[in-house]
């Protein structure tokens, strides 16, 4: 027999919304129902298999059972906020999985789903309906069942006329006829007052409806027969108001036609734009019959051959290039000309080295690539200079959207061109080579809807070919003093142990958290914080808070402190280092961080402890790679400061700099209400943790626990402080109501940070996102501004035929390996580029400081 299943749209949405964690994607898109739905729907599908499969919604909340019953579902509360936007990317799924769906006006989904069933009984099919709203039982007939969502939708029950009749004493068909007299609260369906369920069950047993219920009221007891006398008339707008509808306007069963199953590359490209990655990979998983993109192709090798495709590339002006590179060798390479794709398989001989490099190094031919810095690398590595990158995809998709980090080229094509591609052979680079010619021009127009071609072809491209020449110049490392620091620090770990051992009253693993948990719970009968699934928890938090405690704990921080320094930086470190080069290349991620950030690993250089003195003297092994030379380094000065006053506009701020004041005393003389010259050392160092804390946006809790003060003392601080610095705090108030209103906020070069963080229910959740607002437009105006000081120094580094290296990046400041002799021009031209990258409200003001290696340098006079 035919099966037809039949979904009730609105009511899973409800329940999955419900059953479901708050999720969204980093654009901030609610997707926790959609997902918790999609999941319920290909599970149901797998285990019935139906042949026909339609999605019924309610449209709108006034149906024609209001005008019956003025206050039916009158208690039923509004559609979340977080799940109304979810119902179009639900019917996005329902495209793409080929199910066809229908919503009418002024009828409900369970209407829909009647007429659909019944339509099907005539032409016997079987019906299986998939909701969580018992209303569809009175549709079970021998042909109709009814499976139920329980606990959430993470089970389901089914319901057949067995076992209605089981449950509630009485045939489907009848409990309509139970609404009518004992009513439904869900539905504020009011019935007869004064009988419940159980009572109706039994009248209906009796006498076999509410009509006849009625008609031999006489029959009954005083107390119910003036009941139904009383409310007989409202019984029957009950009933008739609980009744399912089954003959709706343009519903037809025609219109429901064999199944064929999802178009599954257009599922995955809903799938990729919902970011559901579980559902990807099964999809990925189980479907052979995916499609992937496999343009035509020309292998090209030959001398003509290669002379006519490089004439035909000129012709165009514009090329989208996939480079399969293996051992830092290019071993083949896609070109797509227009619709003309090429695939080049021997680059390791000529003559298609030669025209390899001819094309990288060709102005008048414009390069779209993925990952633009490493075709800039492999330039270099092969003594051709790359020109004309005319687009990056990788980077050109974080600059739209900086919430979707590293993302790949097979991503990006599905996402964006719905396009599947494919894993090996020549067939993918040629493949990849069309889709990055594809993606250009949708790329280009967003970054220019969002006004962000400033920021993409002043600041983001250009930076792939300065992060290239860090990554390859390298720093150069003292290994001897690496090894004495290894040394140095195994000899502090082994006092430490001791002393500890000495404080606890035995030996034991110090590395061992159960071990830890006993000495520290039980034998010293220190208090327990925290539990794990395995025991006391001895994390850094709960030690922090037993520092007062006893002696041992201020120990196991500072033994957990240096062990950390000893594996990840004296050991870890020489691990890494280039045995051909001397020198630590670690790896730039422009494509990662919230902000517009640049992050460093493999090794992590941007890490480094610096609270610590022997943190700090981790810096000592970075020198030059010449004896001859020095490292410059060249720190912009609170930098963030800066810009909140230039953001908010304050006054007290903005005189502060521009009068070159100490920003931390002055700051503290107006919190504190005392003159410059009666500003103590302590009230100087709230007044810093208060500046910093508000760049960061930090509560009255970080700020107590930050400066050793009880939390109403704290936001004492913050109030002072914000209404002393009035600008601040309307800044602060005027860029989360933006954040609110556009979803996302924009520091200075319009670069997004998407926060969903905002609209969660959750009140801790929505706090960090207002904080999230504040300090991304203020750090994320820092990143564009040192990066746009990269792009312009490595410019002028190379058009002056300069042998100073740029060779590293911290947050807010730069390191190079300066030649004594360039030493005074490059100090001067770092200082002015630096200074003069953006013009603000207030001077930007770089520290210069020099030496033989990053700890021992001393301040530079310009």
């Amino acid at each position: 027999m035919e099966k037809l299943l039949l979904i009730d749209g609105n009511s899973l949405m409800h329940r999955a919304y419900h059953a479901i964690p708050s999720l969204s994607t980093r654009e901030g898109l609610p997707t926790n129902a959609v997902f918790g739905f999609t999941n319920m729907l290909f599970k149901v599908l797998a285990e019935e298999r139906p042949d026909r499969v339609a999605v019924a919604f309610d449209k709108g909340r006034v149906t024609f059972r209001h005008d019956t019953l003025e206050t039916y579902k009158a208690s039923r509360p509004a559609t979340p906020e977080e799940l109304r936007p979810q119902f179009p990317l639900l019917k996005d799924v329902l495209q793409a999985a080929r199910i066809p769906f229908f919503e009418v006006d002024g009828y409900e989904a369970d209407d829909i789903i009647g007429a659909l069933a019944t339509q099907a009984e005539e032409k016997d099919l079987g019906v299986v309906i998939l909701t969580g709203d018992k209303d569809t039982l009175q549709l079970v007939s021998p042909r109709v069942k009814v499976l139920i969502t329980r606990k959430g939708i993470s089970e389901l029950e089914l319901y057949d006329e067995e076992k209605i009749v089981a449950r509630y004493g009485l045939a489907p068909g009848l409990l309509v006829d139970l609404k009518g007299l004992a009513g439904d609260q869900s539905d504020n369906i009011p019935g007869i007052p004064g009988i419940g369920p159980k009572t109706a069950a039994e009248l209906l047993q009796r006498f076999g409806t509410l009509e006849h219920v009625l008609e031999h009221a006489g029959e009954l007891p005083p107390r119910a027969r003036n009941l139904i006398r009383d409310y007989g008339a409202q019984a029957k707008l009950c009933k008739e108001v609980a009744t399912i509808e089954r003959r709706v306007p343009g519903i037809d069963l025609d219109a429901v036609p064999a199944w064929p199953g999802p178009d599954y590359t257009a599922l995955l490209n809903v799938f990729r734009r919902l970011e559901f990655r579980s559902l990807i990979k099964n999809l990925l998983r189980e479907q052979e019959e995916i499609k992937t993109f496999a343009p035509p192709f020309k292998v090209v090798g030959d001398a003509g051959g290669l002379r006519d495709l490089y004439r035909d590339v000129r012709r165009v002006g514009q090329v989208g290039l996939a480079l399969d590179i293996v051992n830092n060798q290019p071993v083949s390479v896609g070109l797509a000309a227009g619709e003309e794709t090429y695939v080049l398989p021997g680059l390791h001989e000529e003559p298609a080295v030669s025209f390899l490099k001819n094309l990288l190094e060709d102005a008048n031919i414009g390069k779209i690539c993925h990952d633009a810095k490493e075709i800039h690398k492999l330039g270099a590595r092969l003594g051709w200079h790359v020109a004309n990158i005319a687009l990056d995809t990788m980077v050109a998709a974080y600059t739209v959207n900086p919430m979707t980090p590293n993302r790949s080229l097979s991503e990006l094509a599905l996402d964006q061109l719905n396009l599947v591609l494919p894993n090996t052979g020549l067939a993918s680079v040629a493949a990849r080579a069309q889709a990055i010619r594809r993606l250009y021009a949708l790329l280009n127009e967003k970054l220019r809807q969002q006004d962000q071609l400033t920021l993409y072809y002043e600041i983001e491209l250009p930076l792939t070919a300065v992060l290239s020449a860090m990554e390859l110049a390298g720093i150069a490392v003292d290994k001897e003093q690496l090894a004495r620091m290894s040394r140095e620090l195994s000899e502090h770990i082994e006092t430490l142990a001791l002393e500890i051992y000495r404080l606890a009253g035995e030996e034991f693993n110090i590395n061992s958290p159960k071990q830890l948990a006993h000495i520290l719970f039980e034998r010293l009968r220190l208090p327990a914080r925290k539990r794990t699934k395995t025991g006391y928890s001895t994390d850094a938090a709960v030690l922090e808070e037993l520092v007062e405690e006893h002696p041992i704990v201020g120990k196991l921080l500072a033994y957990r402190q240096l062990v950390k320094l000893k594996g990840t930086y004296a050991d870890g470190l020489a691990a890494v280092i280039d045995a051909a080069t001397g020198c630590l290349h670690t790896t730039f991620h422009q494509t990662v961080t919230a902000t517009g950030r640049l992050s460093s690993a493999e090794p992590n250089l941007q890490n480094i402890p610096v609270r610590l003195e022997l943190g700090r003297k981790i810096r000592k092994v970075f020198i030059p790679r010449n004896p001859e030379n020095l490292l410059l380094a060249a720190d912009y000065s609170q930098i963030e400061l800066r810009i909140l006053a230039h953001l908010s506009g304050d006054p007290a701020l903005i005189t502060a700099f521009r009068e070159n004041q100490d920003i931390h005393t002055q700051t503290a003389a107006e919190v504190f209400g005392v003159p410059l010259a009666s500003v103590t050392p302590a009230m100087r160092s709230r007044a810093k943790a208060v500046n910093f804390g508000i760049v960061y946006g930090i509560s009255d809790f970080g700020l107590a626990r930050d400066i050793g003060v009880s939390r109403q003392e704290a936001r004492r601080f913050i109030d002072r402080y914000l209404t002393r610095f009035s600008g601040v705090k309307a800044f602060i108030e005027q860029t989360i109501r933006d954040a609110r209103e556009e979803g996302y906020v924009t520091p200075l070069f319009n670069r997004r940070r998407y926060l969903p963080e905002l609209f969660h229910p959750n009140r801790t959740t929505r706090a960090f996102g207002e904080r999230a607002a504040v300090n991304t437009r203020i750090q994320g105006s820092a990143a564009d501004i040192i990066k746009l000081a990269m792009v312009n120094l490595h410019r002028q580094l190379v058009d002056r035929g300069l042998e100073t290296k740029m060779v590293l990046q911290v947050h807010d400041e730069l390191i190079f390996d300066v030649p004594r002799k360039e030493f005074d021009e490059v100090a001067a031209l770092v200082k002015r580029e630096m200074e003069g990258a953006v013009r603000l409200n207030v001077p930007l003001l770089v520290e210069l400081k020099a030496g033989s290696n990053w700890y021992d340098v001393q301040s530079v006079q310009r």
